[in-house]
């Protein structure tokens, strides 16, 4: 006990030596103390630039609050970076400046990055407010992300699948790219502003377009696009892991989301997803494009509305970037269709999809195992079957049920017979 408090005092003490405070900027303390973490004492800190970190085992630590008056940039940018480290702050922004383009920590090119106890606030944009791209070996544990979602405009006209633009809601909790070896673990991320309420929906005329290209997407009945309007105009995620093809070995473990459009978002190989609590969210988490090897297991779905369990082939697969090889265990999906998105969604949905890809050349998905989940509605049960395998050429193939106890919804626990 003694060693103990003498190596806190021993650090206190350090930390106070080497304070931003003594520096007339925190990038100031950063330049001229490269390699070494620098202590953020409480209080406010306003930032009209970002706060940069580069070079080796540099970084900020403390209970400070870094307050960015700056829509145009970023909060921190740490780049090419090696055991850099963000511990314990608080990150913001301005009253005024809380609609942005901008993340709150935007990482790039790091190695063994650790940030740790970190509270991003009112961080509304489309991009992650903490975003990792083209890093290694990173670890994002014990944050607080709370309301990271804006307004805008979703763009498609570029794409021949699609050909529209559309009013929606945006933007992702913990956005992550390009990695391999990423760590994301007891995390909370919470969105409180932009609730899917029809007066939400009617005050920003959220799903109508706002622009179309002269031909259909290949994408699209012709029903939808000569309605105008899409149900889709929840964007975002609370969570992505996203690059197929690159992004690798990714451990997402004990986090919590809720209120997400999406609450995880998955185009990546080899994952663990467990023992998350994915809350209030329309769709609980999918893997597509190409998600190889996900092991999802002892999470708690709750609330969701289009499901809660989704695997699928997407635009991204091919030949070499197949989908399955999964096992999806020891779930409790429960309140299904219970959520805010329900009025959107309606009673016609389920909670486990396993679909066919979204162009006709996509590889099916293959080799699944579904045992010991639990689908549990209170009640009348708000979705059509419990499970639901998509058909035609590209069905599903190698789907094993075993052990699962599944409340069967309107029409049964599936539309089609599930082997075991």
């Amino acid at each position: 006990m003694r060693l103990l408090l003498a190596f806190l005092l021993t650090a206190t003490a350090a930390a106070a030596e080497l304070s931003v405070t003594a520096y007339p900027s925190i990038q100031e303390a950063l330049n001229a103390n490269p390699g070494r973490l620098i202590f953020v004492p409480a209080g406010d800190y306003p930032i009209t630039e970002k706060i940069r970190i580069r070079g080796e085992h540099s970084g900020l630590f403390g209970p400070g609050r870094i307050i960015q008056k700056s829509a145009n940039q970023p909060i921190i940018e740490i780049e090419n970076a090696n055991g850099a480290e963000i511990r314990d702050l608080t990150l913001t922004r301005a009253d005024g400046f809380m609609e942005t383009a901008n993340e709150g920590i935007l990482a790039i090119k790091c190695r063994d990055l650790v940030i740790d106890n970190v509270r991003v606030i009112d961080n509304h944009t489309r991009s992650g407010a903490i975003a990792l791209r083209e890093s290694k070996n990173s670890r994002v544990s014990h944050c607080l992300v709370r309301n990271y979602m804006r307004v805008t405009i979703d763009d498609r006209t570029a794409s021949k699948e699609w050909g529209y633009a559309f009013n929606c809601t945006d933007g992702t909790g913990i956005s992550v790219a390009y990695c391999t070896g990423t760590l994301i673990e007891g995390n909370r991320i919470i969105e409180e502003n932009l609730i899917p309420t029809p007066e939400i929906k009617a005050r920003h005329k959220l799903g109508d377009y706002v622009k179309k290209n002269p031909q259909k997407g290949t994408f699209m009945s012709q029903q939808a696009w000569d309605a105008g309007y899409t149900d889709n105009w929840q964007q975002g995620s609370g969570l992505v892991v996203t690059a197929p093809e690159v992004s690798d070995v990714t451990r997402i473990l004990g986090n919590h989301i809720q209120n997400a459009a999406q609450g995880i978002d998955l185009h990546c190989d080899h994952v663990i997803v467990a023992n998350n609590i994915i809350e209030n969210s329309f769709m609980g988490m999918k893997a597509m494009h190409g998600s190889r090897n996900v092991l999802i297991t002892g999470n708690q779905f709750t609330k969701n509305c289009l499901w809660a369990i989704g695997l699928m082939p997407g635009a991204a697969a091919h030949a070499t970037n197949t989908d399955g090889g999964s096992i999806i265990a020891n779930n409790i999906i429960s309140d299904f269709g219970h959520g805010h998105a329900r009025w959107i969604w309606g009673d016609e949905r389920s909670p486990f999809k396993f679909d066919t890809g979204q162009q006709p050349d996509d590889p099916p998905l293959t080799d699944v195992i579904v045992q010991g989940n639990i689908v549990q509605a209170t009640g009348k049960p708000r979705y059509k079957y419990a499970v639901i395998i998509g058909g035609g050429p590209n069905t599903p193939r190698g789907m094993h049920f075993s052990g699962n106890l599944l409340h069967p919804g309107t029409q049964g626990v599936a539309n089609v017979e599930l082997q075991p």
